[in-house]
């Protein structure tokens, strides 16, 4: 996840520009800070955070010029979509990896190997998939 906050930190901090009261480095300070932390919070709880690129703009937007917020906002939509679909692939990748059998032992526990891959069943199982209609083969 660090790849996709540094990448949006990279395409927007030349373009910080803060209020008087604040310093540039600080400024990008805080736009680091807060790109991290929202791609943290999108991978830890993506199901609970609906709008996390206005969430993100809303909190730095004081940052940055007038001329410059289209920018800034459309740079962080694009890198939490490639997040997004990023997170996603892991979490599909995790639960092939955690997948098991479906079928039962004959003492009635359930089968503790790996199915096959695209299978539902593990090799010792195999018998138990019910085979494909002839015409859903072609």
């Amino acid at each position: 996840m660090y790849r996709f906050s540094r990448a949006l930190f990279l395409e927007i901090k030349d373009l910080v520009d803060p209020h008087p009261d604040t310093s540039r480095p600080e400024a990008r300070r805080i736009v680091l800070t807060a790109c991290e932390a929202t791609v943290e919070r999108l991978a830890r709880d993506r199901r609970y955070f609906t709008r996390p690129a206005r969430s993100l703009f809303d909190e730095i937007r004081h940052l940055f010029p007038l001329s410059q917020h289209a920018h800034v906002y459309f740079a962080i939509e694009r890198t939490l979509e490639l997040a997004k679909v990023h997170i996603q692939q892991e979490y599909a990748r995790a639960n092939e990896a955690n997948a098991r059998c479906r079928a039962t032992t004959r003492k009635g526990h359930s089968c503790q190997r790996t199915p096959l891959p695209s299978r539902e069943y593990c090799p010792s199982h195999a018998h138990l998939e019910e085979p494909l209609p002839v015409g859903a083969a072609a």
